[in-house]
């Protein structure tokens, strides 16, 4: 599980920030155990991945950009688009 992680609740659902180097293993752990979403990356491509829980599985919003402001902004309209607080 991830510790110490940066936060962006400068809206509302808060979304933690994973640190660089964290393994997908971590991330998905994190997520599980907390429920609440992680911005992961820029990944090989640059760009940010959102992981998040979905009733009883880990979801994935992949191709979020390569600006962590804007992808933050991004999987917070994912998130509200389904409803996940």
């Amino acid at each position: 599980m991830l510790e110490d992680l940066d936060v962006d609740d400068s809206a509302a659902p808060a979304i933690a920030i994973a640190p660089a180097g964290a393994s997908w293993d971590e991330v998905a752990d994190h997520v599980k155990i907390m429920h609440n979403p992680v911005l992961v990356g820029p990944g090989g491509d640059g760009e940010y991945t959102g992981a998040y829980w979905a009733g009883n599985r880990l979801m994935m919003a992949e191709s979020l950009g390569t600006d962590q402001d804007d992808a933050l902004a991004d999987l917070r309209d994912i998130l509200l688009d389904r409803g996940d607080l």
